[in-house]
């Protein structure tokens, strides 16, 4: 006969329920009826911060219940049991009978007793509906658009993934935390140091130690009064500062709770009730109530299994977790925190490499029991299986740099803790042929379906049992970006919608589009911003100027070489100094613009260009500069006019669009004053002629470019040059340097000198052929704005009324020019400061309070 299930809430945890019974119910033992309070089905709330990217609420969506046995009930709360004729009712006066219940109500956010929390502009941070209600502060704050303040009350996981959906509406987030660190349960003193400095050089403020005293309204902004007497100036609060369970209707009805919250529950999942469950963040197991998505999805496990006749327990909960946080790669697991007796802690702290990693060991060193990560969490998918297990050799090795411990997972070990995913599992699917990529190991066994961490290390498991890896470029797109452009360059296709329409499918998304678009300007396809190509670009070349933190732009224009004469630098002077922007010599021996509005931007062009100045390109990925000593111009020991050269290979290849930016420069003599060698090509004078080198870059991973060819003369050295970039531009991934780029060849730099010196493929009449036509079609991108009316109406900071300047960006006086005001970062001056308060305390705000926070 058919039992009824009725199940109670359709978050994560409530839709796993329904899927493990049904995937195990042979016999159709189980009806299932879903009631739902909210007005959408399960979607993939550990995800929520992505929503941001997209506003589209369908990406998040978990795949729906197409059972004919499934029953879901939207926007209809459960509000009563009758217990003893095991009968629900709802809001819409329905009854239903039950054999079986679960409780699956999840949990609230917990919002301090804050005086003013309930004053327009404050939110929780839970659901699509709270991201939706924060977007439209956001939007309504002086017009919507501009960049704003805003604060998170809570630097914990949840706190600082809010703090993360701020940044993405533009937002500059001050995260205030009660404890001493940000993430007190997840990381260490150590790791929550390193976590605090990563986060903060990407506008955001830390508060820790202290919390809100009261929130104010203060005309149309709110003012937080913190604890330690820092006043905030904010558009928006968030309250993310923990859950609490939604316990109230098994409250209401009879059933045991817990002393501290949650509906308490035995190692079944059952309640006081035997007819009654609850799993997920409701539940109380043992006096813990838990608020990561594993133990939710093994409490659905167990369940399903009981209401079949099976004796599954509640296997312990995995509660180590994995994030990026504000692009900041954060990894907790096992005993993190060295809590058991004679535990051995093991730390390499490299800030230079920004990364922090502990291994938490047992008192005889030989059993792996924790760990944390910040900064670097690709071993996270080894580590993570390995605790309990035996060390495999140095501990110090396990976390040391490249060259160390070669993991390898015991095939017992657990891949997917929110599945219980075993690696002899993922390898059985993948040996029998069921999967052959990550999508298929997500269908035959649920591994990386959850919080997706495990997700590189199943990509590992294929390649450990012989499956080639897919190069696509995403998942819009089959093809790599190398396979793109020859796609795009053989069928002549001008047009993202064109390409995907023919080569892909979907939308597109923030990876291809740009990419595409690149490809197609290094293919001379007209203006970048011109019809469809603009609304491929990202901020920067969208506006052809480099976005800065309190908003503005930089311009830069080009000084070939750094050779410039005293008429244009009289003119950079006078337009810095009739649009008040602060002036900088950049370490490429050019003069950088700061502080232009968009709206100023065509303004300063026009002088610019005037004056024979074109655009610098310091905002896209394409050449940037080609920086040279003054060789035998001046230099006694030079004994090649590098100068020369330099001017003319930056006209050469300047608005040369490519995967990544390119730097390049020309010394005059073996002293290298130029450093060349530290330039994706580099040429150094010898008395023979020029040696070239290539793959080179400074940044996070410095590394000297390789001697390609030596002693050639200036055309050899031309032709040789125009090969390797359009090779480079032809081959590489998105967004990767040339450095790595030739570390990936097959056969590296000897494979590299074949094909562009040697000619084994056969194509370098074609890569300089290529190379003419970008020569010849060059065009001036600022010129090409100024001429063009349609082109010109963009640089507008808003739309409904052009000319209006953008209240939200201000400046202050340091060292004889104005310097953007940061929120949240106290100035030096009595002037423009950027805090307000008492005594010592910096504050948030004078004269200028509603203009300090960057668009």
């Amino acid at each position: 006969m058919t039992r009824t299930l009725v199940v109670v809430g359709h978050g994560m945890v409530g839709h796993r329920l329904v899927e493990a019974l049904r995937e195990k119910d042979a016999t159709d033992q189980w009806r299932i009826v879903v009631f739902a309070e909210e007005g959408r089905p399960a979607y993939d709330r550990v995800a929520l911060s992505s929503y941001v990217d997209s506003w589209d609420a369908g990406s998040l969506s978990l795949a729906p219940h197409d059972d004919e046995r499934v029953e879901l009930h939207l926007n209809e709360q459960v509000v009563h049991i009758d217990r003893d004729s095991r009968v629900v009712r709802t809001t819409t006066g329905r009854a239903q009978s039950y054999d079986a219940l679960v409780l699956a109500t999840g949990s609230v956010p917990f919002v301090p007793p804050v005086p003013g929390r309930d004053l327009p502009g404050c939110h929780v941070y839970r659901t699509i509906e709270d991201l939706d209600g924060i977007r439209a502060t956001v939007e309504s704050a002086h017009g919507g658009g501009g960049r704003r303040a805003g604060m998170v009350l809570g630097g914990g996981l949840l706190g600082l993934e809010a703090a993360n959906a701020l940044r993405g509406m533009g937002i500059s987030p001050h995260v205030v935390e009660l404890g001493p660190r940000l993430m007190p349960l997840q990381v260490d003193e150590g790791g929550a140091g390193l976590l605090k400095r990563l986060v903060e050089k990407l506008d955001l403020t830390v508060h820790t130690g202290t919390s809100a005293s009261v929130i104010e309204r203060d005309g149309d902004r709110l003012i937080a009064k913190l604890s330690n007497g820092v006043e905030l100036d904010l558009d928006v609060v968030v309250f993310s500062a923990g859950i609490r369970p939604r316990d109230e209707l098994a409250r209401s009805f009879g059933l045991t709770v817990g002393e501290r919250g949650g509906i308490v529950v035995d190692e079944a999942c059952r309640t006081s009730d035997e007819h009654i469950y609850a799993i997920g963040e409701c539940a109380n197991l043992d006096g813990m109530v838990y608020g990561l998505v594993a133990p939710g999805y093994s409490m659905a496990e167990v369940v399903a299994d009981r209401l079949l006749g099976g004796s599954a327990v509640f296997p312990g909960a995995d509660m180590s977790t994995k994030l990026k946080l504000l692009g900041v790669d954060v990894a907790s697991f096992g005993d993190a925190h060295a809590k058991e007796e004679g535990a051995l802690e093991v730390v390499v702290n490299d800030a230079v490499a920004g990364t922090y990693a502990k291994v938490v060991v047992s008192d005889d060193a030989k059993t792996l029991l924790g760990g944390i990560l910040v900064g670097d969490a690709s071993k996270y998918p080894v580590l993570r299986p390995l605790v309990g297990r035996p060390v495999p050799g140095d501990p110090v090795a396990l976390i040391g740099p490249a060259g160390g411990v070669e993991l390898s997972l015991p095939h017992d070990a657990q891949v997917c803790s929110c599945h219980a995913v075993t690696k002899q599992q993922i390898v059985d699917v993948v040996n029998s042929g069921e999967a052959v990529d990550v999508p298929g190991i997500k269908a035959c066994t649920k591994a990386g379906t959850g919080c997706g961490s495990c997700v590189p290390m199943l990509k590992k498991l294929l390649s450990e049992c012989g499956v080639e890896q897919s190069r696509a470029l995403c998942e819009h797109f089959d093809h790599s970006r190398a396979d793109l452009f020859e796609i795009v360059r053989s069928t002549g296709i001008t047009t993202f919608s064109e390409l995907i329409t023919r080569h892909g499918r979907g939308l597109g998304c923030d990876i291809c589009k740009p990419a595409v678009a690149s490809i197609l300007a290094s293919l001379e396809n007209g203006h970048v911003l011109e019809g469809e190509q603009a609304t491929l670009q990202d901020t920067n070349d969208r506006f052809l100027a480099n976005m800065q933190r309190n908003g503005t732009y930089s311009v830069v224009p080009r000084i070939p070489g750094g050779e410039i004469t005293p008429e244009k630098l009289i003119v950079i002077g006078e337009v810095a100094r009739d649009f008040g922007l602060y002036t900088k010599i950049t370490g490429g021996q050019r003069i950088d613009l700061f502080g232009a509005t968009v709206d100023q931007l065509p303004q300063i062009w026009s002088r610019l260009v005037d004056a024979g100045f074109e655009s610098g390109h310091a905002y896209g990925k394409a050449l940037r500069t080609v920086k040279s000593c003054v060789g035998t111009t001046w230099c006694r020991f030079g004994v090649q006019d590098s100068v020369s050269l330099a001017i003319e290979l930056e006209l050469r290849y300047r608005g040369l669009r490519s995967p990544h930016k390119l730097k390049s420069a020309v010394s005059g003599c073996a002293r290298e004053c130029a450093e060349a060698r530290g330039k994706d090509f580099g040429i150094i004078a010898t008395e023979n002629g020029w040696n070239l080198y290539v793959g080179g870059n400074g940044g996070f991973t410095p590394r000297h470019a390789d001697l390609i060819a030596s002693d050639v003369d200036t055309e050899t050295l031309i032709k040789l040059i125009d090969r390797f970039l359009m090779f480079y531009i032809r081959t590489a991934d998105r967004l990767q340097r040339t450095s790595t780029w030739i570390e990936s060849l097959e056969g590296g730099l000897d494979h590299l000198r074949d094909v562009i010196v040697n000619d084994s493929l056969g194509i370098c009449a074609d890569l300089e052929a290529a190379m003419a036509k970008h020569v010849d079609n060059y065009a001036d991108e600022w010129r090409g704005v100024l001429e063009d009316p349609e082109k010109l109406a963009r640089f507008t900071s808003f739309v409904n009324a052009p000319g209006t300047p953008d209240p939200t960006i201000s400046f202050r006086e340091e060292r004889g020019q104005k310097v953007p005001v940061l929120l949240g970062v106290p100035s030096p001056g009595a002037g423009g400061q950027a805090f307000r308060g008492t005594g010592d305390q910096a504050t948030l705000s004078t004269a200028n309070d509603e203009a300090e926070v960057s668009r």
